[in-house]
């Protein structure tokens, strides 16, 4: 028997919602519908934590890279080899409106630095700090503490490796600044990084992230 697939077609906005509120809860999905995440680095980290808070349903994204996708990314980051060369911001919204259409997004294809942060993040609830590179990684946190302390911080620190899943873990560092990893692991140590254990922690950040906004933190 042929299967029919005359009949499909994209979900109306409210079937989708509709949907979420079935699996998530009608009190977290409006929670989460009024809220804005910033995802800053778009690698391994960053896509996979903007496609995990798109699916949960986050009213509006906020997309931050400087960088065009690689080849070199395609075995971790959440690209198509049909999109080597294009900016990563660009390449990452168009997979994320195929996945959620209806969720509002901002990108900018620029660096962070002290001197834009406030601007690029002003209208975020939460930020998802997703660089590899240490100095950046710095740079955002210390900015966002000392300049915007009303907003959360979600950091990560440690995914390289193959060492287990279970050593990758969320902790609070203050009231508003959490770090997700295992603390130790470094890549410039030669240690590559794989899809699983930058997943894994790309999900812790983008779980706190849903876990502040709800008020579970």
């Amino acid at each position: 028997m042929q299967a029919d697939f005359s009949q499909m077609c994209e979900p109306s906005r409210e079937e989708m919602l509709a949907a979420l509120e079935m699996r998530q809860g009608v009190d977290a999905v409006r929670k989460l519908q009024a809220a804005t995440v910033a995802v800053c680095g778009l690698g391994g980290l960053g896509s996979n934590i903007a496609i995990s808070l798109a699916r949960a349903g986050v009213g509006k994204l906020i997309l931050i890279d400087f960088d065009c996708v690689d080849v070199t990314n395609l075995h971790r980051q959440q690209y198509k080899a049909c999109q080597v060369g294009r900016p990563k911001p660009e390449a990452l919204l168009a997979n994320l409106k195929e996945i959620a259409p209806y969720t509002e997004f901002e990108t900018h294809f620029e660096k962070v630095t002290a001197e834009n942060a406030e601007a690029l993040l002003a209208k975020a609830d939460v930020i998802c700090e997703a660089f590899d590179n240490a100095e950046a990684k710095a740079m955002l946190v210390n900015t966002a503490l000392e300049k915007m302390p009303e907003k959360f911080m979600v950091a990560a620190s440690g995914m390289a490796g193959y060492d287990s899943g279970n050593t990758i873990t969320t902790r609070k560092v203050t009231k508003r600044f959490y770090v997700c990893g295992d603390g130790k692991s470094d890549v410039n140590d030669g240690i590559g990084l794989i899809a699983p254990r930058v997943m894994l922690c790309a999900a812790h950040q983008a779980l706190t992230a849903v876990r502040l906004i709800i008020d579970l933190a």
